[in-house]
């Protein structure tokens, strides 16, 4: 197999499986922080409980996201020196920025969100727990501003020439704040959110089916559900700024997401569809005009297609960027409905009679990770044949030395271990749930609970 191809799939394996994580993170942390907000305002030490519980959720999703985002620094170097050299100054900052403002922040409260309950002052954890959450924020916001640069450069000139040729810097806040970054940040944090709630639905959807402390978990679920209610109508929003983004930024992309091909032509917008490159035809269930509509509010306004593109700089994969974006935003309209039918049931005071429902939202915790990788997966094979925007192709970024035998060998490993992490994961969160919340029963004479207690009083 040719080593591009090889080169492009390990890195895809890899960053997939590690992005499983680091949305849980973020949106734990935020449930984590409401949890205990509400224990603190109110003393109801059920709220202490719930926010313990979900506190050794996320250890155990941070520790792994730790590990799995390792191996990606390693393959920038081995397999795409290229690359590594032309965005190095780029990415050196954003990365060193993570390091300093991010990961420094969240793990050094990590310490005392995990082992300092009952020893510190409430309002001190409390903080810590804050400053995890804003931690795991501050990560995705570096590691968003480094990716969108590749999208949207910005902010930079290029020094040497040919292959010896390298992005510098000479705006920083220029580079943070490129074209696409905020758009496709509020994107990223939104979808997180929702990761973390449809966890925290469906664990205490299955405690509240299997009567195991019910009323906690019907007090958790509300919660989450306003959670998933806000942040999934709020993705629409914040796709639609997107999408009008990359008609500006990158029209190839755009018109690959639509497998829409006409140089200029009003586009129509598919509900589902499949792509025929070869006949460069679409066929499904569409909109007449819709995508023109979306972008320019009017049915007849001309799009910019693949075929004013010349063949080498339109993605090679129209129809699974097509299938990826498409399948990212049926799934969001599908959690927008779910959690839209949890609120009126629960307006009607019929939500938890309806078992039913429970188990939607006992499986429905795949459905955010899913839509988090086809968007992720849409994004980056649209961008293609470019690894950084109209300025360095894929094809010559990876690595020369490197061989097929080495990166399949490699990519064989690299299966293996993750698969090992990926059912220890799985082995660990399902003992944690079926450990449930019944072992965290309150001593009501803690200091810390009296605590609360006196300060509410007072």
């Amino acid at each position: 197999m040719d080593v591009e191809i090889l080169a492009r799939v390990q890195f895809a394996f890899t960053v997939g499986f590690h992005y499983i994580y680091p949305p849980l993170s973020i949106g734990l942390g935020l449930l984590m922080v409401v949890f205990e907000a509400t224990f603190i305002r109110t003393g109801n030490p059920e709220f202490e409980k719930l926010a313990k519980f979900w506190t050794k959720i996320f250890a155990l999703t941070f520790g792994v996201g730790v590990a799995t985002g390792i191996v990606m620094e390693f393959e920038f170097g081995t397999n795409w020196a290229t690359y590594s050299r032309y965005v190095g100054d780029v990415f050196g900052s954003a990365l060193a920025a993570e390091g300093i403002f991010a990961f420094a922040l969240e793990s050094g409260f990590l310490g005392i969100l995990l082992f300092g309950w009952n020893r510190v002052k409430p309002w001190v954890h409390m903080v810590s727990t804050i400053g995890v959450f804003f931690g795991s924020m501050f990560s995705a916001v570096w590691i968003v501003v480094a990716n969108s640069w590749q999208q949207t450069p910005a902010g930079f000139h290029v020094v040497g020439e040919g292959m010896y040729a390298r992005a510098e810097i000479t705006d920083f806040w220029a580079m943070v704040f490129n074209p696409s970054s905020v758009d496709r940040l509020t994107h990223v944090w939104l979808g997180a959110f929702l990761a973390g709630a449809f966890l925290v639905l469906s664990v205490h959807a299955y405690y509240i089916v299997r009567g195991r402390q019910v009323e906690l978990s019907k007090k958790a679920f509300k919660i989450a559900l306003v959670v998933a209610s806000v942040f999934s109508l709020g993705q629409l929003f914040t796709g639609h700024n997107s999408a009008d983004g990359v008609a500006v930024n990158q029209p190839a992309k755009l018109a690959a997401l639509e497998g829409h091909y006409p140089a200029s032509a009003p586009a129509d917008m598919y509900l589902l569809g499949w792509v025929n490159q070869e006949e460069k035809t679409v066929s499904g269930i569409k909109v007449p005009g819709g995508l023109s509509f979306l972008l320019y509010y009017d049915f007849d306004t001309p799009v910019t297609g693949l075929e004013a593109f010349a063949p080498e700089d339109r993605p090679s994969q129209v129809n699974a960027v097509f299938q990826f974006y498409h399948g990212m935003v049926a799934i969001g309209m599908t959690l927008i409905g779910l959690s839209l039918m949890g609120l009126f049931f629960w307006w009607r005071g019929t939500l938890f009679e309806k078992k039913w429902l429970m188990w939607v939202f006992v499986w429905s915790v795949l459905l955010p990770q899913l839509a988090n990788q086809m968007g992720w997966f849409a994004a980056e094979m649209g961008r293609q044949p470019w690894v950084v925007y109209g300025l360095l192709r894929t094809s010559d970024a990876f690595s020369a030395a490197v061989t097929a035998n080495q990166l399949v060998f490699s990519l064989i490993l690299f299966f293996l271990v993750y698969s090992l992490l990926f059912a220890l994961f799985i082995y660990l969160l399902n003992k944690k749930i079926q450990g449930g919340l019944e072992h965290l029963d309150h001593d009501q004479s803690h200091p810390r609970t009296q605590a609360i207690a006196q300060n509410l009083i007072n």
